[in-house]
């Protein structure tokens, strides 16, 4: 870069230093003049400057129509600073988190631990996820012992669905018909069967004692005011913010606007999501009406966000001829509403872009509030049904604040009420509630507001019952939504919180139709589970890691066979079948890519002068291997991971760059020598492996292979990422010159074995297995149907549910064949 470069630069640069607000983004075009005076690298340097610097200042002057929370989308919403005047605000810039990952990773996630990957999961196991997911941290859970949740805290709910009647062999036997669960579901780990009903094992199941709700006060609440109507109807019990968010019948009670009903055909919705948790946002909203010659209508609306800051005061114009300003209690005059054009329609639209989908509307008496808004939210908070009284009486909001919060509003006589003050005295009063707890709040103002004087001994109290460990009692202790879906089943839950249903397709329909996703919603698919059980041999897996081998030379035997075959994987069995003229073996590989690599490298090798020939076998089973073979290649848990083997000793070039020679009965190895001796190959190790295949690019993991006792000749190389993986399998020629044999992974990562983890404990997998019937291509249908049943399941639910898909498994006299658990997070 000569001068003139870089005095171009310089000047751009210090233009941006002494920018005003107005004109402090700097344009495309001024980066292309420079250009022409720069060059690469220059031009290089002021694009990455260009693009940091619009992208920090973008937004700097905006409208207030922004939020200050998180909305369902993932992306942080930028915090306002409050309004001074009923016009716009400049909107500040939010600073990050420090616990926040960057952008891109904000969503949460699920992994299994690298050590915990191919060991089974049992119920109780699962049972400390599900516990995490609903509680977390915050809740007294810790982290499960197996696997790792995420950003837990951005978990809106928990789905588990338990599918009757299958296991992981069949899962893997019909691959190709459930192509929803194995592409949506990321994270598989193989699930041990448990011995009674899961979906109960999981409602039952004991969270650890830290997570107990605590109960406020040291005593407990005096009898004579267990029948006060706070208590009544909110219990003692500090609970979270769902605990008093409005049910939809308690809003028809109430005459709140509710979407379908009659008289609210022209109100406007926000974009409100299906549920909130404890942790959605609240918003406090107030208005003030006129009287017109049509009613009340909207004159100004105010909007605070949870800290109270005011994100929108705005004067509104109404349609009809106003006949009474009611300055007295509105604030507002002709003098102020003379030079206001803004409209009732325009006030909705930056009410939605304000208003987060999982956001909590909070208001004193708010259906008067929403009805002249014309605006339908699903989720309020009204205080003076919080702070409610007999016979369906009402506290003023003022009283409420000087009582409760020792504050003085509604002042001014004369001069009206103030919207904003209104709106940030009915949060607060929602807060307080929520924090202190229906018990703490009745005994600390009972005299106050309601007028109760105790005077019985204090040792008529009750002591309250020790709280339940139960997760389901835990749950609806903190005001958590639960509800289970099946075939009827002995749960410990209330019948109000159950549906039964005979199919599949009745249960699918009736969770679909529901408004709000419960917190903790476990679904039975059971129309698979009366289906009569194959035979572990027939499960069809054992032949994709079988192949026959022939003809071979007289004498050899199954010791020779297994060492030959050995250079492209662990040998699970060798049988050789002797017929009148020539002998064949049949070999079966423990995984997958044994099968295929001695597919690859040892067809055609010569043993003796004769070539052999190795195919795999030929029945109904193995018609769309190939197409198994390929989704495995691409299945989500395979992208990054390859498969390598090391050859016992380097041998000469030959057919398909083996050894022209075999290690049978008279033919010796061939090893390759130096000056003064033999070379002999390094123990294979995760440094070794990580020297060797570093050079194509970052290494995440490497995973050796167990032989029983043996040293490791196979592992699995996880890359950071694909295109790592394609650089090491276009080098497999350099690398077989190194004694490594490599190609894609095929076997899941949970697997350590293909054959012995997918079928039965018990039964022995040997023997031929017969043609495939018409029992398999019917199952591939029923599953298919399955399969798309889950996916619209999957589809209905909010983003943020931590999805689990239970494969259960079967325990029998035959055998154990262990289940399947799937988990993911899912996103928008």
């Amino acid at each position: 870069m000569n001068i003139v470069h870089y005095l171009a630069f310089i000047s751009l640069f210090v233009k941006f230093q002494t920018g005003s607000s107005a004109g402090v983004c700097l344009n495309l075009s001024q980066i292309v003049t420079c250009c022409v005076y720069a060059s690469y690298p220059c031009v290089f340097s002021l694009y990455q400057l260009w693009k940091n610097m619009n992208l920090e200042h973008v937004g700097s002057i905006t409208s207030v129509e922004t939020s200050g929370d998180l909305p369902c989308n993932g992306r942080k919403r930028k915090r306002v600073a409050p309004a001074e005047a009923p016009g716009g605000s400049k909107r500040l810039k939010a600073a990050p988190e420090a616990d926040d990952p960057p952008a891109r990773g904000r969503s949460p996630g699920v992994s299994v631990l690298p050590d915990r990957l191919q060991r089974a999961v049992t119920a109780g196991e699962l049972t400390e996820l599900l516990h995490y997911a609903a509680l977390g941290r915050a809740g007294g859970v810790k982290q499960p012992s197996w696997c790792r949740l995420h950003r837990q805290r951005r978990v809106k709910a928990v789905n588990v669905v338990i599918v009757e009647g299958l296991t992981q062999a069949d899962f893997y036997k019909h691959y190709l018909a459930l192509r929803h669960l194995r592409t949506s579901y990321s994270t598989r780990v193989t699930f041990t069967p448990p011995p009674g009903d899961l979906a109960s094992g999981i409602f039952s199941g004991e969270v650890p004692e830290t997570a107990a709700p605590s109960v406020s006060g040291s005593c407990t609440l005096h009898k004579a005011l267990m029948t006060h109507p706070v208590i009544t109807k909110f219990g003692t019990q500090r609970r979270g913010l769902t605990a008093y968010v409005l049910t939809e019948e308690e809003m028809i009670r109430r005459r709140y606007p509710v979407k379908g009903l009659p008289g609210f055909e022209e109100f406007v919705c926000t974009d409100c999501a299906d549920g909130v948790t404890d942790g959605s946002p609240l918003y406090g909203v107030d208005c003030e009406m006129v009287h017109t010659v049509r009613g009340y209508e909207l004159a100004r609306v105010s909007l605070v966000d949870s800290d109270g800051n005011c994100l929108l005061d705005e004067l509104v114009k109404p349609h009809y001829r106003i006949l009474n300003y009611l300055t007295r209690f509105s604030g507002i005059t002709s003098a102020m509403l003379r030079p206001v054009t803004t409209s009732l329609r325009e006030v909705q639209v930056k009410l939605r872009k304000l208003l987060p989908s999982n956001a909590v509307l909070v208001g004193h008496a708010l259906e008067n509030d929403l009805t002249a808004l014309k605006l339908i939210h699903r989720h309020v908070m009204d205080t003076s049904l919080l702070y409610r009284r007999d016979f369906g009486q009402k506290f003023k909001l003022k009283v409420l604040a000087e009582v409760v919060l020792q504050r003085q509003i509604q002042t001014g006589d004369q001069t009206g009420h103030n919207p904003i003050e209104d709106a940030v005295a009915a949060l607060e009063l929602a807060q307080y509630f929520i924090k202190m707890g229906p018990s703490q709040v009745v005994e600390r103002h009972r005299e106050e507001l309601w007028g109760y004087a105790i005077v019985d001994e204090v040792a008529d109290c009750e002591p309250e019952a020790k709280p339940s460990l139960r997760f389901v009692d835990v749950l609806q202790t903190l005001g958590r939504s639960v509800f289970y879906l099946g075939k009827r089943s002995d749960v410990p839950l209330d019948l109000s919180n159950q549906q039964w249903h005979n199919s599949d397709k009745a249960l699918l329909a009736s969770f679909r139709r529901r408004s709000r996703c419960p917190s903790l919603s476990v679904l039975k698919f059971s129309s698979l589970s009366d289906r009569p059980r194959p035979a572990p041999h027939r499960d069809g897996l054992r032949d994709m890691c079988v192949l026959f081998a022939g003809p071979l030379p007289a004498g050899a035997s199954e010791r020779d066979v297994r060492r030959l075959f050995g250079c492209c994987g662990a040998v699970r069995s060798v049988r050789l079948l002797s017929a009148a003229a020539r002998v064949h073996a049949e070999v079966e590989f423990e995984l997958l890519e044994g099968a295929a690599l001695a597919l690859n490298v040892l067809n055609g090798l010569h043993v003796h002068g004769q070539p052999i020939k190795v195919q795999r076998p030929v029945n109904e089973s193995m018609l769309d291997l190939d197409l198994t073979l390929d989704a495995l290649v691409h299945d989500a848990t395979n992208t990054s991971r390859l498969y390598a083997v090391r050859s016992r000793r380097h041998s000469s070039t030959g057919v398909n760059g083996l050894a022209t020679h075999a290690e049978l009965p008279g033919v010796p190895s061939v090893t390759a020598a130096k000056v003064n001796g033999t070379s002999q190959l390094k123990r294979l190790s995760e440094e070794a492996i990580s020297e060797t295949f570093g050079r194509f690019g970052s290494v995440d993991r490497v995973v050796l292979g167990a032989g029983c006792g043996k040293r490791a000749r196979h592992a699995y190389i996880k890359f950071e990422g694909p295109a790592e993986k394609e650089a090491a399998l276009g080098s497999s020629e350099d690398l077989r010159k190194e004694n490594y044999l490599v190609c894609p992974s095929l076997t899941p990562p949970h697997l350590p074995s293909w054959v012995a983890t997918t079928t039965s404990s018990a039964a022995d997998t040997g023997g031929e297995e017969g043609p495939r019937g018409s029992q398999d291509q019917e199952m591939d249908l029923k599953l298919g149907k399955l399969d798309r049943r889950l996916r619209k399941l999957l589809r209905s639910l909010p983003e943020g549910t931590l999805s689990v898909v239970v494969l259960p498994g079967d325990a029998s006299a035959r055998g154990l064949r262990p289940g399947l658990c799937l988990m993911e997070v899912k996103r928008g």
